[in-house]
């Protein structure tokens, strides 16, 4: 099983967010701290604001911040609201023709169980527990500020 894009990127917003500890964050930190596109962060920020995981706030002095504490976040609700569907096999997609060893198949039950036994874990964690609190997270954050002024002043 594979998560979507969209869904990382999610996860990733949401520990980056735990981390500013109610401090609001822009797209642009978040997209310079890991790299990614700008254009996909803004999808996945305004899907994260309509399910109510995070507080978004526009203008100047603007951003976003957990709509929650982290501790409140459970990383499996967070999957089941970011992925299309867990269509994992092609016998799931109602849209696809029927199987033709369906009436012999107990695949598809076994592979219901797993991705329910799979979010039923993921449900046990939440995107505090997703977050390391020590020096070395600290030191990452300080090094994307400093790599986000120098990319500042040298625009200018």
């Amino acid at each position: 099983m594979q998560l979507t894009l969209h869904t990382d990127y999610a996860l990733r917003v949401l520990i980056y967010l735990a981390q500013k500890d109610g401090e609001l964050a822009t797209i642009s930190e978040i997209t310079d701290f890991y790299r990614i596109s700008r254009n996909h962060l803004v999808k996945v920020v305004h899907h994260l604001a309509q399910e109510n995981f995070i507080h978004t706030t526009r203008g100047k002095h603007g951003g976003m911040r957990l709509a929650r504490a982290a501790e409140l976040i459970p990383i499996g609700q967070v999957v089941r609201r970011m992925e299309p569907n867990f269509d994992i096999v092609e016998c799931f997609s109602n849209s696809n023709q029927p199987c033709t060893v369906t009436p012999i198949c107990a695949l598809k039950e076994v592979l219901h169980r797993a991705i329910s036994e799979f979010l039923a874990l993921l449900d046990q964690f939440t995107v505090a527990d997703a977050v390391t609190q020590n020096q070395t997270t600290e030191q990452i954050f300080a090094v994307s500020q400093l790599r986000h002024t120098r990319s500042a002043k040298s625009k200018n």
